[in-house]
């Protein structure tokens, strides 16, 4: 093990692998950089990161700026004199400033092969897209995004039917395993950085709430998908009669004909709703303020049939 001064910057569960797995080895940081705690749930209370949360249980320094952009917090950085600063899912853009100071660089850990989904939300893009495997990759961070040299990567295949929340959570594992795998030749200078083919590159942007809306002009299949890469947030929906309901589970079929978004059967197979290609069987729902049910249940509360869904 090579002994270096490790800063990490973090936020959210898929970040708390990465360092759960520094810890458990003994690559203990001594500070690590996490958002500013903000107002979560339906409750709106005041959230503390995963990240936060860990490092307050094993002693380790927590600093949260609002921005790195800050000549203080650059400071701060600059003192504590850091070997290497591994970043995972911080949230905040390093800047120049904050990225020459290490020794070794600035790692990231970042949940796709690059250079394919540079960006916010790769995992989803993946799922969107149906690509078949995706994975994590260890780049040498630069100023662009996601830009940087790739020092190593592993790919994992996507299930035919899993969502972004089952697939970020292989991944997070995937990502502390590989950091553990490397770090000693990072810390090294041993680990050769490859650049990108910038040619090759395609950009996974920040899910914003309205894309949730589930557009019946598409194609079974791409509807299914973006229901599965919006689970668990922030969940595929759709309007019926004004209600704004959630879709969690769906699968595509063959055929149904019908203006798109009619609902051409509820019963207890689910109910099935016309596409612009095929039609969609919806078979687990959750309408404002209840809990998840089958669409079978929802089918038995009201006559759904030939309802129209926006």
């Amino acid at each position: 093990m090579t002994a270096a001064r490790l800063l990490f910057a973090g936020t959210p569960d898929f970040a708390l692998a990465s360092l759960r797995a520094l810890h458990g080895a003994g690559f203990m940081p001594y500070a690590v950089l996490t958002q500013p705690d903000r107002p979560a749930g339906r409750g709106k209370k005041i959230s503390e990161s995963p990240v936060k949360l860990f490092a307050r249980e094993h002693d380790i320094a927590v600093w949260q700026p609002q921005t790195l952009k800050d000549a203080e917090i650059v400071a701060q950085i600059s003192e504590s004199k850091p070997d290497l600063i591994i970043v995972a899912a911080y949230g905040l853009l390093l800047p120049k400033a904050v990225l020459d100071l290490p020794k070794r660089g600035c790692v990231n850990v970042h949940a796709s092969l690059l250079p394919r989904w540079r960006g916010a939300a790769p995992i989803q893009a993946a799922i969107l897209e149906g690509d078949s495997q995706t994975g994590i990759s260890l780049m040498q961070m630069e100023v662009g995004l996601d830009t940087g040299p790739v020092m190593t990567s592993a790919a994992i295949g996507i299930g035919e039917e899993e969502t972004a929340g089952a697939l970020q959570d292989r991944l997070a594992i995937l990502g502390g395993e590989l950091l553990l795998d490397k770090i000693d030749e990072i810390l090294q200078g041993k680990l050769e950085a490859i650049p990108q083919d910038d040619a090759l590159a395609t950009y996974a942007g920040k899910i914003r709430k309205r894309d949730a809306a589930i557009d019946w002009g598409l194609g079974a299949t791409q509807i299914s998908r973006k229901i599965r890469a919006f689970d668990p947030v922030p969940g595929a929906s759709f309007d019926l009669g004004g209600e704004i309901v959630k879709c969690w589970k769906a699968e595509p079929l063959d055929g149904g004909e019908g203006p798109t978004g009619t609902i051409l059967s509820a019963g207890k197979d689910g109910v099935v709703v016309a596409c612009a290609e095929g039609a969609l069987r919806l078979t687990e729902i959750q309408r404002p303020g209840r809990r998840r049910i089958t669409a079978a249940e929802f089918a038995g509360q009201s006559n759904l049939r030939g309802k129209r869904l926006h």
